[in-house]
């Protein structure tokens, strides 16, 4: 048994609350926008001094848009899956009337956005309720934000979307959006104990959200679980995808890959991702534990060239402002990035390609790979924002990640794991992904 010594004053975990739940709640009339809005703002006021998930909450203009949706509702005026639902949204993506700090004083001065976001306009159509912004990385790189973890606030809840993270496992909001270029959403939904879908890079929409690696920057859904997530990324879909009649819970292989870029993973998450593979597998699951055909470890630092190399293009102005205003390691990476050449890049790229293209092809479409999704959990103290090494190469492949959680290591802080599948394949993998971990809640 799991001995928790994490004391109280220190935790602030509280579940949210399911987001179809709630929305079927509030189209039935069961449950009320205002009141829902209500509900959040006091449980920020209760937690987030501690947790400190929020850069600003528009506390009126949420009841406001809350009484609009409760009205609509009760005449039947439904906008979407969504209707009446707050949403969190990382300080990275535009909101009309707010302006886009990135966790830089170089913002701090920033006039508001004149417009939204299109992930938040999806949002607003759909029938979310803004509910404000939540913290970040400076530029979402790895300089921490002043976030901490809701399980225990003596540790990070990672980077770079640690907030809206933070947000989602403290209670304050049901859903959230983030951003992952390297391991910006997975890495907080495992530390923070919570589900997270990082859809196929390509996949959603990023105009209004500031820039850090084009190549991979990709908007990332927050829920209390994995069915919350992908409800929140499947409701932001403009285009509805049939769901493929091939690929269902009984095609499935479950693949536990193995490589020894896993060699440092800590005991305890080894046996956690032990015992959920033997679980699906005495419910019926074809599990197998495969050799990767690549190496991850090289995959991961061509990603990193790659992002240094975008970045370095993208925010060379950084370098201008005094040395108090931008961090050292956002300069080093800026300076990094600027050491490479254009030639560089590209091979980088050709080669990533090539990598995909030879990972892909040693295994079936209907896979599914489970892998830790850090060596450790998340570390104690406020001034790294953990480990991404393991979910950078995930990333760079190019499919969707979810975040599952694994239970609690010894000291009670989350474990977490992904579920990695094939690009493009979003929506099945998403609902598929809901049937594992259905399965595991239910073993």
């Amino acid at each position: 048994m799991i001995q928790n010594h994490i004391k109280k004053e220190y935790n602030f975990v509280k579940n949210p609350g399911s987001i179809s739940k709630l929305a079927n709640q509030i189209r039935n009339i069961e449950a009320c926008p205002v009141q829902l809005v209500e509900n959040y703002i006091k449980r920020i006021s209760i937690a987030d001094s501690s947790v400190n998930a929020w850069v600003s909450v528009d506390a009126q203009g949420a009841l406001e848009t809350a009484e609009c949706l409760k009205k609509e509702a009760s005449k039947g005026i439904i906008r979407g899956p969504l209707h009446g639902i707050p949403i969190g949204i990382k300080d990275i993506i535009d909101v009309a009337g707010w302006p886009t700090k990135c966790n830089s004083p170089t913002r701090s001065n920033i006039a508001p956005a004149n417009a939204d976001a299109e992930i938040v306009s999806i949002l607003k159509s759909k029938g979310a309720i803004i509910l404000g912004k939540c913290h970040t990385t400076e530029f979402a790189y790895f300089n921490p934000s002043p976030a901490c973890n809701p399980h225990n606030i003596k540790h990070t809840p990672g980077g770079s979307s640690s907030g809206p993270a933070a947000a989602v496992a403290s209670g304050t909001v049901p859903g959230s959006i983030g951003t992952q270029t390297i391991a910006s959403v997975n890495r907080p939904a495992a530390y923070c104990g919570i589900g997270a879908f990082k859809p196929s890079i390509g996949v959603g929409a990023n105009y209004g959200v500031t820039p850090l690696s084009p190549m991979f920057d990709t908007v990332g859904f927050y829920g209390w679980s994995v069915a919350d997530a992908v409800a929140l990324f499947e409701a932001t879909q403009k285009i509805t995808i049939k769901k493929d009649s091939h690929k269902n819970e009984q095609s499935v292989r479950l693949v536990i890959l193995e490589d020894n870029f896993f060699d440092q993973t800590n005991p305890e998450i080894l046996s956690a991702r032990d015992i959920i593979a033997e679980k699906l597998s005495s419910s019926g699951y074809n599990v197998s534990y495969l050799t990767s055909p690549i190496s991850l470890e090289t995959l991961s630092q061509t990603q990193m060239l790659m992002v240094e190399f975008e970045l370095s293009r993208i925010h060379a102005n950084l370098l201008e402002f005094d040395v108090e205003e931008v961090s050292e390691k956002l300069r080093e990476a800026i300076s990094r990035g600027g050491n490479f050449t254009e030639n560089d890049y590209l091979l980088a790229r050709n080669q990533m390609e090539k990598t995909r293209e030879l990972f892909f092809s040693n295994f079936n479409t209907t896979d599914i790979f489970l892998i830790p999704t850090t060596p450790n959990t998340a570390p104690e103290g406020l001034k790294w924002t953990g480990d991404p090494r393991f979910i950078a190469p995930w990333t760079a492949l190019g499919g969707p990640i979810i975040s599952l959680p694994g239970g609690k290591d010894q000291s009670g802080m989350p474990i977490g794991f992904m579920l990695a599948g094939f690009p493009g394949d979003d929506i099945n993998f998403g609902r598929v992904s809901c049937q594992l971990e259905e399965k595991l809640i239910n073993s």
